[in-house]
């Protein structure tokens, strides 16, 4: 799937690398939102990015309502403890009360509209009822137990910020105020294609010297998980032509070229030279590992993304880097992946240059504490590692770590 990460051919001095940061900052600063909207109805909303602000047609809650099973009342009808008032009317959800009678208590249930001229609801668990009237037990205050209209969400108040991409609780969240239909940034076309003359779908014999490609599924799977519509170009034969042909014919259909394998400089490499005949390469390497060879540009219309075609590059290089692009260029504001601490339970003795993202496992020991295991295995081809974690630790350039040290880690949870 390309050339290996350590290839000698692909290490330039750490001066010509850019950092885990310039080289995000450089993938957002073109990262332009897509300007093409579309309505849909919310049961096709899921996963889609808001492009203008939701607002609330309704208050919410839509009239004064009992927060608790009780009973309704005037506070000064019940002058102390022991007050026996006659019950005048039941009031179940979803009816319409009739106005309290002065000197009378109405029954009402939770989420049922109080009736006007009520000013309290008194729990029922310090009445007693009987024959049509009720004792209550306790002093009363003015204002307990009721919820007040437009309480949580007064009419015209924003409930959905542009930019939000939309969860179940979004949905819910914007029936609960009558929105049916929200305005929603088109999908991202992102034109997928792996390389390498070595690769064999799954399915089909496994000759000599093959693999199966995993890295088209795995990137697949990453893009449809954040709602982009995918051209699978399947495998490009490693050749600088077919490489071109290949580039040129994604660029005027996607948005955004995402190729896998072939991004660094060995003989058999020839996704770089190919940007470079056809557009632009804006940015090429990296000071991290895996996934040092990370290139970005532009061809014709599109932009352009390589990463590594070891199978744990392609993982972590996407979750950096294309993830966060992505996210922008659907209109995501906070795409900057979000970073937690733990307690290390492994030494990092050996410092690096670079900044490694290596797979890591967040657990909780016996006393709660959250402590973090990691992969015995830092090569970028085994795949199952990525498995096995549930996200990555974060170790700075020349950190040492003992156990016990607190470190960063990037939960998985946060990144797909």
């Amino acid at each position: 799937m390309g050339s290996n990460d350590h290839s000698p051919s692909c290490t330039p001095t750490l001066a010509d690398l850019k950092s885990y940061e310039a080289a995000l900052d450089t993938l957002l600063s073109h990262a332009e939102p897509l300007a093409e909207t579309e309505t849909v109805p919310l049961t096709q909303a899921l996963g889609r990015v808001i492009a203008m602000p939701v607002s609330s047609l309704i208050d919410v809650p839509g009239w004064d309502y009992s927060a608790m099973d009780g009973y309704a009342v005037r506070a000064a009808d019940v002058a102390a403890p022991g007050a026996v008032l006659p019950v005048s009317q039941r009031i179940p959800a979803g009816s319409a009360p009739a106005p309290l009678v002065p000197g009378t208590a109405a029954r009402i249930f939770t989420g049922a509209p109080v009736p006007d001229g009520c000013d309290t609801v008194v729990i029922q668990e310090v009445c007693t009822a009987g024959d049509g009237q009720v004792v209550i037990e306790s002093a009363v205050a003015p204002d307990q137990n009721i919820r007040r209209r437009g309480e949580d969400i007064a009419q015209g108040d924003e409930i959905i910020a542009a930019g939000t991409r939309l969860l179940p609780q979004h949905l819910g969240l914007a029936a609960s105020v009558g929105v049916a239909k929200l305005t929603v940034y088109r999908r991202l076309k992102v034109a997928l294609f792996t390389s390498g003359d070595e690769l064999v779908t799954p399915g089909e014999p496994l000759a000599p010297g093959k693999i199966y490609n995993s890295n088209r599924y795995t990137a697949t799977g990453l893009l449809q998980a954040l709602g982009c519509e995918v051209l699978d170009l399947g495998i490009v034969e490693d050749d600088l032509e077919s490489t071109v042909a290949a580039m040129a014919g994604a660029s005027e259909q996607a948005d955004l070229v995402l190729a896998t394998g072939g991004v660094s400089v060995g003989e058999e490499d020839h996704v770089k030279p190919a940007v470079e005949r056809l557009g632009s390469l804006d940015m090429w390497k990296i000071a991290i590992r895996p996934g040092k060879p990370v290139a970005f540009g532009r061809i014709g219309k599109a932009h352009f993304l390589g990463s590594p075609g070891n199978p744990v590059s392609l993982f972590v290089t996407f979750l950096l880097f294309a993830r966060p692009f992505i996210q922008r260029r659907q209109g995501v504001t906070d795409v900057v992946p979000m970073t937690v601490q733990a307690i290390a339970d492994f030494d990092w003795p050996r410092p690096d240059k670079r900044r490694e993202f290596h797979r890591a496992r967040l657990w909780r020991d016996d006393a709660g504490n959250a402590r973090l295991s990691v992969h015995p295995s830092r090569s970028s081809g085994v795949l199952s590692s990525v498995t096995w974690a549930n996200g990555l630790v974060v170790i700075h350039e020349g950190q040492t770590i003992a156990k016990g040290d607190r470190v960063d880690f990037m939960p998985f949870a946060e990144l797909l």
